[in-house]
C-alpha cells in the first residue's frame, strides 16, 4: 500500500478530487489508495473515515494506518496514510501536490486528532 501511495507523489490537490487524472483532496487520495490496494471502500469524508476501523494510539502506528488532523478548525478535517518513521503521505491543499511530511513537526503535533487501523471485515 505504501509503495502504491508513494507512486502518486506529485499528483495535484483538487477539492473533491478522487483520481490521479483529476487530482485528489485528502480523503479522495486515501479512499483511492485503499480501494486500489486493499479493495476496501472507505467513506468519502475524512470525518466519516475517523469512525471506521479500530482506534489506535500513536505509539501503535504501522504503515497503512490512517492519521487524522484538524486543519480546518474542526476535528478530523484532514486525513493521511502513515508510512513509517513518523511520516505520513497526504494530499494537503490547493496549490500543493501529494507529499510526505514529518508528523513530528510542531504544526502536525498541534493538530493531531488520532489514528485508525482499517481491518477487513469477513
Amino acid at each position: 500500500m505504501v509503495h502504491y501511495a508513494e507512486s502518486l507523489l506529485g499528483t495535484p490537490y483538487h477539492y473533491g478530487g478522487t483520481s490521479p487524472r483529476t487530482g485528489f483532496d485528502c480523503s479522495g487520495f486515501v479512499r483511492y489508495v485503499f480501494l486500489k490496494t486493499r479493495r476496501i471502500e472507505l467513506p468519502r469524508r475524512s470525518e466519516d473515515m475517523s469512525r471506521v476501523g479500530v482506534r489506535i494510539k500513536g505509539n501503535q502506528l504501522r504503515p497503512g494506518d490512517l492519521v487524522f488532523y484538524s486543519t480546518q478548525g474542526w476535528p478530523y478535517s484532514h486525513v493521511g496514510i502513515y508510512i513509517g518513521n513518523a511520516k505520513f503521505i497526504h494530499s494537503p491543499h490547493t496549490g500543493r501536490n501529494v507529499e510526505i511530511v514529518d508528523m513530528s513537526l510542531r504544526y502536525w503535533q498541534a493538530h493531531y486528532n488520532g489514528a485508525r487501523r482499517i481491518v477487513r471485515r469477513r
